[in-house]
Formats: structure tokens, sequence, C-alpha cells
């Protein structure tokens, strides 16, 4: 243990966590305090219980020095994998998904852990090899890596999980050093698969696909295989949709025209831009939501908590949410920029990009910009895992920040 540097320690980082965390608690007791039900009503309760014992996991997880991450990251991820498998024999099914594990009275949800275990693998293998970047031997370890989780992830199922996985791959790919256009090559058969639900959409990717691997003067022979890669992927677009469940093949649908089944699946995004288009300017006042009181949201308490803060705080409210969660993702890049060892800062970035990522998401479903996927927002969101990782994660980013100078 070292002496503790007070100067040193990043207690901005902290209080904006700590703001963001109480502002959740605080919507989460709008959005069910009028509940017919006793225990919604007391669900603020369990959620301040969540935020003692994340801030408590933040203060362990600073004090552990950043070499221990480091050394036992692939049994950190090997443990990750182990449990994410476990998971799909005996865990808690919910909603015909099996994602949790059931301990007395608590829900642990593993895949929220295994994000962090993953960015300390990517970490660790893009600061130690010694392979080039442009190397194939080289990007199928850290498509793997990335992958592997997010497919068990997937087969539970939790489509919004597993694409954090994928943002993750990008975002510290990037940052390893990968130029945008390799990026974009990674990403594509992912790309491909979407695209392959119209004709004309498919033939314009293929056609700026190949202009890109012409521009990189790539292999003959890797190029063609590249191409077929993706024309496969393409064609299994039929299989995948067809394997989809039911409300996932609706999330898709809605999104794409939310007024065709306004009373079904429809119904939570039209409520939800009602919500947060009624708030205007100041918003309604906070525990004033009609569509909050009245509970014409679902989930509010949950995947749509930023409907709730729309409503009842209106545009200001959401602006200086949005700037809170700015706040902490530049402080994650300055961090991880400054962070002198390669393994803390390629840490740092990925950390900040879960953050990032599921932050945009969730925004992004709440006002119809994007499909729904059940990501919750890190601190606000109600549920324990995510308040635990989301606290976890602080406490390595303010671990970076006081230990920047380590190599």
């Amino acid at each position: 243990m070292i002496k503790f540097r007070y100067k040193n320690f990043d207690w901005g980082l902290m209080a904006v966590a700590l703001i963001l965390s109480v502002i959740g608690i605080l919507l989460i007791y709008s959005a069910k305090h009028y509940s017919a039900n006793v225990v919604e009503r007391g669900i603020y309760l369990k959620q301040i219980v969540w935020l003692f014992l994340g801030f408590c996991a933040c203060i362990i997880v600073f004090l552990i020095p950043l070499r221990f991450y480091e050394v036992f990251s692939y049994v950190l991820y090997f443990i990750a994998l182990s449990t994410l498998l476990l998971i799909l024999i005996v865990g808690s099914s919910k909603m015909g998904a099996s994602r949790w594990f059931s301990l007395g009275g608590l829900n642990i949800q593993p895949s929220e852990f295994a994000k962090i275990a993953t960015i300390f693998a990517l970490s660790r293998y893009l600061a130690y090899s010694k392979r080039s970047i442009y190397s194939f031997r080289w990007l199928v370890p850290v498509i793997g890596i990335a992958v592997l989780p997010a497919l068990l992830v997937l087969r539970q199922p939790d489509l919004g999980t597993s694409l954090v996985f994928l943002a993750i791959l990008i975002s510290m790919s990037f940052w390893a050093g990968v130029p945008i256009f390799y990026l974009f090559l990674i990403v594509s058969p992912f790309i491909s698969l979407i695209c392959a639900s119209h004709w004309v959409a498919w033939a314009l990717f293929f056609l700026i696909l190949i202009i890109i691997l012409y521009h990189l003067r790539l292999n003959f022979l890797f190029s063609v295989g590249f191409l077929l890669c993706n024309l496969a992927f393409g064609m299994i677009t039929p299989l995948i949709w067809n394997r989809l469940h039911d409300y996932q093949k609706d999330r898709i649908i809605v999104f794409l025209d939310p007024g065709r089944d306004p009373q079904g699946a429809g119904y939570q995004i039209i409520q939800s831009k009602i919500a947060i288009g009624s708030g205007g300017l100041l918003g309604k006042g906070y525990l004033q939501g009609s569509q909050t009181k009245l509970a014409f949201l679902p989930h509010q308490h949950t995947d749509f908590v930023f409907s709730v803060l729309g409503e009842e705080l209106g545009f200001w409210g959401s602006l200086m949410l949005l700037g809170l969660f700015s706040f902490i993702i530049v402080k994650g890049i300055l961090i991880a920029n400054k962070a002198r060892n390669a393994f803390a800062s390629n840490a740092a970035l990925g950390i900040t990009s879960i953050l990032a990522f599921q932050m945009l998401v969730n925004i992004g479903m709440t006002v119809g910009f994007l499909p729904v996927t059940g990501l919750p927002m890190p601190f606000v969101s109600y549920g324990g895992s995510s308040m635990l990782s989301s606290w976890i994660v602080v406490g390595l980013l303010l671990a970076i920040h006081y230990r920047w100078y380590e190599y």
C-alpha cells in the first residue's frame, strides 16, 4: 500500500458519478412512488443499498494495484466466460431470457462484469502483442476476445449487451492505432448482415467495400476472401431473422414504423416520446409528470428512466444529465491519454467506451432514434448489477488517474 496523496485523487470524477447515482435514485422514486404495489414503491431503497455496495466496490478496486489487473487479466476473462456459460445452464429465467444468477433475494447479471473482464483481456493483448496491427494473425485474437463473450450473451438472449462488446472492440482497436478503414473491414460482416435486408442497400455496401479494398491495396486473395465472407453473412440474414425471438423482431419493426402497432409493440416508444416532448423546456416539475404518475410508460425506472427525466425536468434537465456524462467521458479519454502504461491506457479507453455507448444507446431508444435494446443507463437506471459495474469502472478510472505515471 502507498501513502494516499489527496491532491492526486480525482475528486471531480467521483463527485459526478455520485451525482448521477443520486439523480437515478430520485428518478426511480418518482417513477414508482404512486404505484399500488408496496414492493415497487420501495425499490428506490434497494437502489440506495446497491449504490452503497457500488461505492465500497469502487474504493476496493481503487486500492488494488493496477499490476494485479494486468497480471490476472486473462484469468478474469476466463472466469467471466465460465459464468456466461454457466448461466445458460442454471441461470434464472425471466421473460424468456436467462441472464441472472439468483442468490437469495439478489439477482446478479454476470454479463455486466464480463464487459470489464473483456476490457482487461483486450488491453493486455493490445499492449503486449508484437505482431503488426495489419496482420491477420493479430486481428483474429482481437476479434475473438470480444466476439466470444458477445455470442454467449446473445445466446441468453441479450442483444443490447452483446452490442457493447462490439463497441469495446471498435474503440479499443482504434485507440491501438488501427486505421478507420481497417475498422470498417472488421465490422463489415455485421453491416452486410443488416444491409442484406434490401438488395439496393446491399449492392451499395458492396460497392463501398470494393472501393475501400482497392484503396488499401490488400492482397488479392485476402480481398476475395473478405468479399466472400461478407457475401456469406448477407446470405444468412433470413436465417438470422427467423431465429430472432418475436419480441426482438417487433422491436426492429416498430423502430422503423412506431405507428404500425401503437397499442402493442410500438406503445413504449410512442409513450416515451410523448413523455419527453411534454416536458418542454423546464419540465412539469419533480413528481409532477402525468405520464410517470399514471404509469403510461412501461419500464420507466429501468430502460426508460430518461423519459421520466425529460418529462419532469424538461430540456434543461436532460441537458444537465448529458453534461454530467460528457464530463465523465472527456475525463476518461484524458486519463487514457495521460497514462504511461499501455495496459492502463487501453483499459481506461475501453471503460469510457462502455459508459458512452450505453448512455447514447439508452437515450437514443427513448427518443426513437434507435431500436429498444434494453440497455440500462449507467448509474441512473434501476439495477444492482448495472450500479455495481458502473462504480467498479469508476474505481478503475480513479486508480489509473492516480497512478498514471506507472509503467
